[in-house]
């Protein structure tokens, strides 16, 4: 097990899962603090990696693409205090942070963990009911519905008609957008047969955000939205005549054999295992864990 505890968070690993826990600090975000602990499979890992600095360093998880609806709900568009997969060390905690990093990138190459695209979400999105209220409205959400709601702030047009309730099954994509520079933000529900292109201050299907403390939050009714969407790799079409990413297998139903020569590499893999437990490079527990992934690939 690997562990470092910082004012910022702490984060531990087990060798098949993160358990990622926001600090008490004054400088956690808000969206981190709401959000509380996350477990994060070693599955959705694409890397991990330790930037040292002359005060403090930071260590980043790299999440495969598709894995977790919070970021595919954001677009690359948190910042620092509210990525949850960004931990600030202290430099008296640089050793532990880069021994860290190692167990994690270990673990990563044992298991082969793929840093490609996933066909399904491996984290759940934050949990529901929610409501939040930012900028010039409130966004609520159940599992099933979206409810919009506005205050005094609201333009006429848009809160002439009242709150907005959207069905999930109306919903075909959701943006969250954070205010920047002279630009605001929005969380905004894209609905069939609705206007795509009306600014949020007009939109009834969006809530206009300006910049203030709370405006992170609506990335959460934004993830948990997303969470219950189809999967982007669902309807992404496969490139170059290659077949899209299969789902993951159901249940009762076993893997397809492997093929004669993925056989043949598979036994190549086990020999090499052997060795470097051999040579004392894979610890028994490490080795059997490796071993195991390995026969249940054959």
């Amino acid at each position: 097990m690997a562990e470092i505890i910082q004012k910022d968070g702490s984060w531990v690993f087990d060798g098949d899962t993160l358990r990622l826990t926001p600090g008490r600090d004054k400088n956690v975000g808000l969206l981190r603090r709401t959000l509380g602990e996350l477990t994060v499979p070693l599955q959705a890992l694409a890397g991990v990696s330790f930037e040292q600095g002359r005060k403090a360093g930071r260590l980043r998880l790299r999440l495969r693409e598709g894995a977790d609806p919070l970021l595919q709900a954001a677009g690359g568009r948190l910042t620092e205090p509210h990525d949850p997969y960004q931990l600030i060390v202290e430099s008296d905690r640089y050793g532990v942070a880069e021994y860290f990093t190692d167990e994690v990138r270990n673990a990563l190459l044992l298991d082969q963990v793929s840093s490609d695209p996933v066909p399904g979400y491996l984290l759940p999105g934050p949990s529901v009911p929610l409501s939040v209220a930012a900028g010039d409205g409130s966004a609520s959400f159940d599992g099933e519905r979206v409810r919009l709601e506005w205050n005094w702030k609201t333009e006429d047009a848009k809160s002439a008609a009242g709150a907005r309730v959207l069905a999930l099954a109306e919903i075909t994509a959701v943006e969250w957008q954070p205010a920047a520079g002279l630009e605001n933000g929005h969380l905004r529900f894209v609905v069939r047969h609705a206007p795509a292109k009306t600014p949020a201050k007009y939109d009834p299907n969006a809530v206009e955000l300006w910049g203030f403390k709370k405006d992170p939050l609506m990335a959460l009714v934004a993830a948990a939205v997303q969470a219950r969407l189809p999967h982007p790799a669902a309807s992404a079409p496969a490139a170059d005549g290659l077949l899209a990413l299969p789902g993951p297998p159901e249940a009762g139903v076993a893997p397809a054999p492997a093929s004669e020569d993925d056989h043949d590499a598979l036994l190549r893999r086990l020999r090499e295992l052997g060795e470097l437990h051999r040579a004392g490079v894979l610890t028994d527990e490490e080795f059997t864990r490796a071993k195991q992934a390995v026969l249940k690939r054959m």
